[in-house]
């Protein structure tokens, strides 16, 4: 059976082979949107680099391990860490750290948190004094970096040492290894004496000579000439005591 197929009718079948060739919305899908970066596990960094047992117990005694993550997450500038090796809390002199307050422990770990990102490249060419987390941007609580090359330098003004490896160069977070622990100036500063004063003793004034009179004052009441003219009056008494006698002889 043979079937004619009209102008309409071939109309709308290629219309209907359209449509099946057409992708459907609804059974279209796009590519999941990439999810959020997951947070940075500093025990993780340290912890794999192997030599930075120190700092990580450090870390932990002073709570700054838990306050870093949040603290880079509040902030769109990022962080940077110097990490200190084992082999630099050694060379410390014995008893440095055991000398510390807590609230010096703390200060000092935080004098290691840079409050922005900086590759070694910014390192190289930033203005100093670069602010640390310490508090302060300026005289002891601020770090000078120096560049040479490829070779970077820090320097607290009491400790000088070279920048050697990163852990860790991704925004917003890098990692920089340290072989000297940064002890801040302030640090090295001996404190005053207990009830020392600022202004120098007064000194003693030299005791002036005792005229005569002084020395009559404080003495037998005599001096040298007084005592020659005592002795001629005795001599003067006697002589006439003697003359007195003689006549009474002749009496």
């Amino acid at each position: 059976m043979a079937f004619s197929l009209t102008l309409p009718s071939l109309i709308l079948l290629s219309l209907t082979h359209l449509l099946f060739l057409l992708p459907s919305p609804t059974l279209s899908q796009s590519a999941p949107a990439p999810g959020p970066a997951g947070p940075i596990n500093l025990t993780a960094i340290l912890v794999q680099a192997g030599q930075y047992t120190a700092f990580l117990r450090l870390l932990n005694q002073t709570q700054v391990l838990t306050q870093l993550p949040n603290q880079l997450n509040n902030s769109n500038q990022g962080m940077t860490l110097l990490a200190p090796t084992d082999n630099a809390f050694l060379n410390l002199p014995a008893g440095t750290l055991n000398s510390l307050s807590q609230e010096k422990k703390v200060k000092l770990v935080l004098y290691h948190v840079l409050p922005k990102y900086y590759s070694l490249e910014d390192l190289n060419t930033v203005s100093n004094p670069v602010p640390t987390q310490a508090g302060g941007s300026k005289g002891s609580l601020g770090l000078n970096f120096t560049g040479r090359g490829n070779q970077v330098n820090v320097s607290t003004g009491v400790v000088d040492t070279q920048i050697n490896n990163a852990l860790r160069q991704q925004f917003p977070f890098a990692v920089y290894q340290v072989d000297k622990v940064l002890l801040p100036a302030e640090f090295s500063e001996a404190p005053a004496p207990e009830g020392s004063s600022s202004s120098p003793p007064v000194k003693g004034k030299t005791p002036a000579a005792k005229g005569p009179s002084s020395q009559a004052a404080d003495g037998d009441g005599s001096s040298p000439a007084n005592n020659g003219g005592g002795r001629r009056m005795d001599m003067g008494l006697g002589l006439m005591g003697g003359v007195v006698l003689f006549c009474m002889t002749f009496l």
